[in-house]
C-alpha cells in the first residue's frame, strides 16, 4: 500500500474479479435456459453493475497511471464457472455464495488499507462496490433458496455436499456477517460458515 505501482496492483486484482464477474452474469443467463423471466433480469442487472464497477476501477487505474492488463491475474472464479457449468444449483451454491461473498468478507480490510495509504478516491470505488456485490450475493441466495425449495432440499446441507463434489475453497474468516446478513444469509449458514 506505501506505493502507487502496489496500491495499482491492488485495484487491477479488483478489476480482473469485476471482469470475470460480468462474464459470469452473461454466462449464467446464457448457459441456463427455462428459469423465470426475473431470473434473466437479475443477472443482466449484474452484469450492468459489474461492468460499472469495472470501469470505475479502469478509469482509477488510468488516472495512477497503469491499464488493464498491465499486472497478472488469477481466474478463480472463471475456474469455478468451468466446473459448475452443467449445474445451475452448483453455480448458485458456489460462484455468487462463496467466491463472490469472499469479497463481502474482504472489502472492508481492503477499503481500509487503501484509505490508510491516503487513497480516499480508491477506497470510495471499494464502498460502492461493497454495497452492490451485497445485492448481487442476495441474488445467488435468492436463485440459490428457491430452487433447494423446489428440489426439496435443506440448504445448508445442499450447500455442503455441493461445495465438497465441486472441491470449493474452503472459507476462513473473519467474515463480514453483518453484509452477509444483509445478502440474505440466514443464521444457520453463518453458524455453519462459522463452524468451518
Amino acid at each position: 500500500m506505501a506505493t502507487q505501482e502496489g496500491r495499482a496492483a491492488l485495484l487491477h486484482a479488483l478489476a480482473h474479479i469485476e471482469f470475470n464477474a460480468v462474464n459470469l452474469a452473461l454466462d449464467i443467463i446464457w448457459r441456463f435456459a427455462g428459469m423465470p423471466e426475473a431470473f434473466y433480469r437479475d443477472w443482466l442487472r449484474v452484469a450492468r453493475e459489474e461492468a460499472y464497477h469495472f470501469d470505475l476501477l479502469r478509469q482509477r487505474l488510468a488516472v495512477l497511471g497503469f491499464s488493464y492488463g498491465d499486472f497478472p491475474a488469477h481466474n478463480g472464479l472463471w475456474d469455478m464457472a468451468e466446473r459448475t457449468r452443467g449445474d445451475l444449483l452448483a453455480r448458485l451454491a458456489l460462484v455468487p455464495r462463496t467466491l463472490e461473498a469472499r469479497g463481502l468478507d474482504a472489502s472492508p480490510m481492503i477499503r481500509n488499507k487503501l484509505a490508510g495509504a491516503g487513497d480516499a478516491q480508491s477506497a470510495a470505488i471499494v464502498d460502492i462496490i461493497l454495497r452492490d456485490e451485497i445485492g448481487h450475493v442476495a441474488i445467488g441466495n435468492h436463485w440459490f433458496k428457491l430452487l433447494c425449495v423446489q428440489a426439496g432440499r435443506e440448504p445448508v446441507a445442499c450447500y455442503a455436499e455441493l461445495a465438497q463434489r465441486y472441491d470449493a475453497p474452503r472459507l476462513r474468516g473473519p467474515f463480514n456477517l453483518e453484509a452477509r446478513r444483509a445478502a440474505g444469509f440466514d443464521d444457520d449458514e453463518l453458524a455453519a460458515l462459522q463452524a468451518g
